[in-house]
């Protein structure tokens, strides 16, 4: 895999880095918290960009069961399982962007019905790292849309975990992401320059 040296035209978007997605939480990711330390060094690294990306859910959001969606209660705006993981350096992160925050709109991208693609170019950046949870949802439709935005983007391996809720959802997430142009690295093959 090839070595990526950071600088001020790249960004680092972790994605939905929140306790309802962990393990213990309303809709969690299996190993789900296994990525905060690689999350951490990635946030660690000194000169780009770095965002956050939230679900902000107000209470009774369409995805809800109880609204006929296909999830459990999750993310909503202000509770505890919104946080971010506790683990996580939320410190270390300049933009925060919450998604998902009206009861009749769905958005699994921190790209779908934000100014995040703006915010981006406005900031120089052309080539996006992102991380998160889950592989299989959020990740993936964010890694797309930024495609689709037409920013470069690397998809960081060893700090996403997939819902899987079937078995190969994660792999087909990863081969779609791949297909569109994402590559693929380690948080390993981050250096600080």
């Amino acid at each position: 895999m090839a070595e990526y040296s950071p600088s001020a035209q790249d960004g680092l978007i972790v994605v939905d880095l929140q306790v309802d997605f962990c393990p213990g939480g309303a809709l969690a990711v299996t190993e789900g918290d296994e990525i905060v330390s690689p999350v951490n060094g990635l946030l660690e690294i000194p000169g780009w960009m770095k965002v956050a990306t939230r679900d902000w859910h107000p209470a009774d959001h369409m995805s809800f069961q109880a609204q006929g969606g296909i999830w459990p209660v999750h993310c909503v705006a202000e509770t505890a399982g919104a946080a971010f993981h506790p683990r996580m350096n939320a410190s270390d992160v300049e933009m925060v962007v919450s998604k998902a925050t009206t009861r009749d709109a769905e958005a699994y991208s921190g790209f779908d019905g934000t100014t995040l693609a703006d915010d981006l170019r406005a900031a120089g950046i052309g080539r996006l790292f992102v991380c998160g949870l889950a592989t299989d949802y959020c990740v993936k439709a964010t890694a797309l849309d930024a495609r689709r935005e037409g920013f470069e983007v690397v998809v960081m391996e060893d700090a996403i975990r997939a819902v899987n809720v079937e078995p190969d959802d994660g792999k087909n997430a990863i081969e779609e992401m791949r297909v569109a142009g994402c590559a693929f690295a380690l948080s390993s093959d981050i250096r600080s320059v």
